[in-house]
């Protein structure tokens, strides 16, 4: 039986694929298919977002090749940021708490 943090490991290789396949380079991400999700995957973060270039940044601060796709190893930089992000604040805000 898998742990947890493999289940959470295989779950992000399953959304990857998911959108990677969809055009082009089934391994790779292009544009439309980070878009579609990040639109899915990640409402809430994008919905605090006001930026009409928010995924043209994102795509390019991710494709460390140049590449104009983002694979795996990309796409798992930005994964692991947002969760060291969304931690910091988990962290900050039980420090409120605590004073």
């Amino acid at each position: 039986m898998p742990t947890q943090l493999e289940k959470a490991m295989d779950t992000l290789i399953k959304i990857f694929h998911c959108y990677s396949s969809k055009e082009g380079d089934m391994f790779k991400l292009n544009k439309g298919e980070l878009k579609l999700l990040l639109q899915s995957e990640l409402t809430d973060f994008l919905s605090c977002q006001k930026d009409p270039q928010l995924v043209d940044k994102i795509m390019k601060d991710l494709d460390a090749n140049k590449d104009n796709e983002v694979d795996f190893n990309e796409f798992v930089v930005m994964v692991a940021a947002l969760t060291v992000a969304c931690n910091d604040y988990f962290e900050e805000q039980m420090k409120k708490k605590g004073k």
